[in-house]
């Protein structure tokens, strides 16, 4: 099988689209508007930068929707190797797409309660505040709960990468440690009651290697493609050598 340099190249931009717009709308617009056990300066940052927070939601639905895309250029890419596993990583990463955009609503809900609207007018600004914090911390935990379906897709990926004879294994195997990070950082907000105290020291160890290995096989796709594509045969020929 055959597979089109320009494939590739669409994928890596559209990773390249799912970096920017992630990490601008979370790092960049989101944590200098939320203030952590503070709801009123976090309500008055949202108030002062409603257009800026609106920016942000915007940004994650051009992500959730590059995410779409790309779950359907992987299985492309990747189905010669292996059509179930292929099929596998992008089931879990339109899962993830799925929770997120669910997720998302709760931004809306943030939105409604510390901005001027007829929702927030039917509480106090006591309620309007706890509110807020309130849905902000669930969009938080939500956004873990997608990423935890995401680590799954990053695991398979960096398997099929490690036996595609194409792409460096380095990639792959970055991609797995970053999956087992991800994995990792869902299930401490799950189980540590004090997770937000050591949320600066999770995204260090966690967040930013991920970032490497994403960025890492996002650039060799758009400077790389997939090298010279190899059919099916070739594939499980060196794999059975392989093992």
């Amino acid at each position: 099988m055959t597979t089109n340099q320009n494939l590739p190249r669409f994928a890596g931009l559209l990773y390249l689209v799912i970096i920017v717009s992630g990490i601008y709308a979370e790092f960049f617009i989101r944590s200098n508007l939320i203030v952590p056990f503070d709801s009123v300066a976090t309500v008055n940052a949202i108030m002062s930068s409603e257009t800026l927070f609106r920016i942000g939601f915007a940004a994650d639905l051009v992500m959730i929707l590059s995410d779409i895309a790309i779950a359907l250029v992987f299985y492309q890419l990747f189905k010669p190797i292996s059509e179930i596993l292929a099929l596998t990583a992008s089931f879990f990463r339109l899962v993830q797409a799925a929770a997120l955009a669910m997720n998302s609503i709760n931004l809306y809900i943030v939105l409604q309660f510390s901005t001027a609207s007829p929702i927030s007018s039917a509480f106090s600004q006591t309620q309007t505040r706890t509110l807020t914090m309130m849905y902000l911390e669930i969009h938080r935990f939500g956004y873990a709960i997608g990423l935890l379906f995401f680590a799954f897709s990053l695991l398979v990926l960096g398997y099929l990468i490690i036996k595609s004879g194409t792409i460096p294994k380095p990639i792959g195997f970055l991609l797995i440690a970053a999956a087992f990070g991800y994995m990792f950082d869902s299930f401490a907000n799950v189980l540590l009651a004090d997770y937000n105290s050591h949320q600066d020291l999770f995204t260090a160890i966690v967040f930013i290697p991920a970032f490497v290995a994403e960025l890492a096989f996002c650039l060799w796709l758009l400077l790389k493609g997939t090298g010279k594509s190899k059919n099916t045969a070739e594939v499980n020929l060196e794999a059975a050598l392989s093992d």
